[in-house]
């Protein structure tokens, strides 16, 4: 990693994610929570994965969610607009990260911060408020603890 990288800043982005193509690359736990956390904003989330977590199960049942049960293959990432690699193999997501970026897709890479174009932030929702709150990648237990703080003085608050 270059000293540069070392201190990238992300900003933090609000997204229109309707009519967003996004794929999954995995259906662990990672996925699961990810998907439940976008499922509000995006109504197109597509998982690729021989198995998938029962949440993302049900998501499926439901029609929120597509599922392709099957391996990955490159031939997936054609038409999306955001992509999470999000199996237990690193070596796979950063193949998944390259093949992004030779098609401009914008990636997310949950083994390694370094490959992602964007952190997944903690987020916050409570009536028309939303709050995404991040660590920079670095410490996931902090972000946590500033996301549950926020929802408990906007409960307090009744905001």
């Amino acid at each position: 990693m270059t000293d540069k990288q070392e201190g990238k800043k992300y900003f933090p982005l609000f997204l229109d994610l309707n009519d967003k193509d996004i794929l999954f690359v995995g259906g662990g736990a990672i996925a699961s929570r990810r998907i439940h956390a976008l499922e509000p904003f995006a109504d197109r989330i597509t998982v690729v994965a021989p198995e998938a977590d029962g949440s993302i199960l049900e998501l499926t049942e439901a029609g929120e969610v597509s599922w392709i049960m099957r391996e990955f293959e490159e031939e997936d990432l054609e038409g999306r607009d955001i992509v999470f690699a999000a199996t237990n193999d690193k070596e796979l997501n950063a193949d998944i990260a390259v093949a992004c970026r030779e098609r401009g897709i914008t990636v997310n890479v949950s083994s390694d911060k370094n490959l992602c174009d964007f952190y997944f932030p903690g987020i916050v929702m409570q009536g028309e408020t939303i709050i995404g709150v991040s660590a920079s990648g670095k410490d996931h237990k902090k972000a946590r603890r500033v996301r549950e703080r926020i929802q408990e003085v906007l409960t307090e608050e009744g905001i």
